[in-house]
């Protein structure tokens, strides 16, 4: 039988028979599936080692991809450690290696790919581009043992042999340690891991270690949502995004509670403080009871005088955007049921780097700092149009293009092929006050550099009989 999301298949490893009740046959295609993701893993470590890594990239679902691809860059580098006594050496050799292995990524990358295969390549890239930077990192500071806090602050892969049918593959983060989750997630986009987001994992991961929840704040846009869904990601955990307001009341918010302890699932609530204050204090009796009982190690507990089956791997996580208006105040018996963190601005160019080397980029790191400093100035010199957008978004979009004209026309130089993309994508929002400025700015961050803009000179042809055949001037 196949799961299919999107553009990937996925098969199930053991006959599965759709008979009896509904909810019995639900929860054995769960269990199947769970099933099917943990031999798909052990399977595909055994392809990785005899097939090589190229032909290993196109057999496996992408998920299984990125974790064996997490479980090699935690064997390495706990191997150059080991290593290091004989070879002082052995943490750059090992930083060489991950450079090497990036390169043929984005040269993969440049090549005419299938969309499923893209995007699969684009995480790898997302991830090992990470994994580079930390072993560069480690080789910097003198990291020369594996206890120290730099390595163990990091999400790790580890494979149990001797455990090839229960749970063969764990993931550790400083003293936590966690199951792979095996929940069928697709083929969707990474987040670019930043230091911010190491931190956040770091809190997350904690607290959940802990049976808390978790609390990151911060201002609109910088990642609280999206490095919460990464985490789970990583562990392969389903995540539910609840957008809260204050029209929620308590049986609601109870209903979902039961939900997540039950399905074992992470809850991400949205907003969380636009909660009236009598349903938040409801949720601190609510929330404490699935605590109480994930710190008890019980199987089944009471909500709302419900008894309910207990997964422990539950987790829950409350985004808070302070000081806006509308907002309540936590009571106390809540936040101490949740660690909180504090979100500030991602760091743009190392997110723009990664992507950039996504698309097939090769000079990632020189383009990164020219589109940044860009949109830096764009936000500090041009006026405050309201359709001016120069924050993440907009890169993000930017890129987009710049990765289609970089395939479409894979000789020209990447100066070139950036600048254009930054001038055809921004030329039709910039106002008549602000053109100089703005032209001034690309001439400066790209001297010399001259790109004609790309033309279709049919369609051209056809504006032009019709602009003539309205009876109007066919400005060039």
């Amino acid at each position: 039988m196949h799961t299919n999301v999107g553009v990937e298949y996925v098969e199930f490893t053991s006959d599965l028979k759709l008979m009896g009740k509904v909810e019995n046959y639900m929860q054995q295609v769960i269990d199947t599936m769970r099933s099917s993701l943990r031999d798909t893993g052990v399977e595909s470590l055994g392809r990785l080692y005899t097939h090589g890594k190229a032909k290993w990239l196109t057999m496996d679902p992408a998920q299984t991809t990125l974790l064996i691809n997490m479980l090699t860059w935690t064997i390495d580098v706990e191997k150059a450690f080991d290593n290091i006594p004989k070879n002082p050496q052995a943490m750059k050799d090992a930083h060489q290696a991950q450079v090497g292995l990036l390169s043929d990524l984005i040269t993969m990358v440049q090549g005419d790919l299938s969309k499923g295969m893209r995007q699969k390549i684009g995480c790898l890239i997302t991830m090992d581009a990470h994994s580079r930077d930390i072993i560069e990192k480690l080789y910097l500071e003198k990291v020369y043992n594996s206890e120290e806090f730099q390595w163990q602050s990091q999400l790790k892969v580890y494979y149990i042999e001797s455990d090839k049918k229960g749970q063969p593959f764990i993931i550790k983060i400083a003293d936590a340690v966690f199951n792979y989750g095996y929940e069928y997630l697709g083929n969707g986009p990474r987040l670019v891991i930043t230091p911010l987001t190491d931190r956040i994992y770091v809190t997350a991961t904690q607290a959940l270690h802990l049976s808390m929840g978790c609390a990151p704040a911060g201002p609109a846009g910088t990642g609280k949502t999206e490095s919460t869904k990464d985490l789970s990601s990583a562990l392969a955990k389903a995540i539910y995004v609840f957008n809260c307001s204050d029209q929620m009341d308590y049986k609601s918010m109870a209903g979902i509670f039961k939900g997540l302890a039950a399905s074992g699932s992470w809850g991400c609530f949205d907003e969380f403080n636009r909660l009236v204050p009598e349903v938040l204090s409801v949720c601190s009796i609510q929330f404490k009871s699935v605590t109480d009982a994930i710190s008890a190690k019980k199987t089944r507990f009471k909500i709302e005088g419900d008894e309910m089956d207990l997964d422990p791997t539950c987790g829950a996580f409350i985004t808070m955007n302070p000081g806006y208006i509308g907002r309540s105040e936590l009571p106390e018996g809540l936040k101490a049921l949740f660690r909180p963190i504090t979100v500030v601005v991602p760091d743009l160019e190392l997110i723009c780097e990664n992507m950039l080397m996504s698309e097939g980029f090769v000079q990632a790191k020189i383009l990164a700092r020219k589109f940044t400093r860009l949109y830096f100035l764009c936000r500090d010199l041009l006026s405050k149009c309201p359709h001016y957008d120069w924050g993440l978004r907009a890169i993000k979009s930017v890129l987009v293009v710049a990765g289609s004209f970089k395939r479409s026309e894979p000789d020209q130089a990447e100066l070139g092929i950036l600048l254009r993309a930054l001038r055809d994508f921004n030329t039709p929002k910039i106002i008549a006050e602000d053109w100089d400025i703005f032209f001034g700015l690309l001439e400066d961050l790209f001297p010399g550099v001259i790109v004609p803009r790309q033309r279709d000179m049919r369609f051209e042809d056809v504006i032009l009989k019709t602009t003539i055949a309205q009876n109007l001037h066919p400005e060039e």
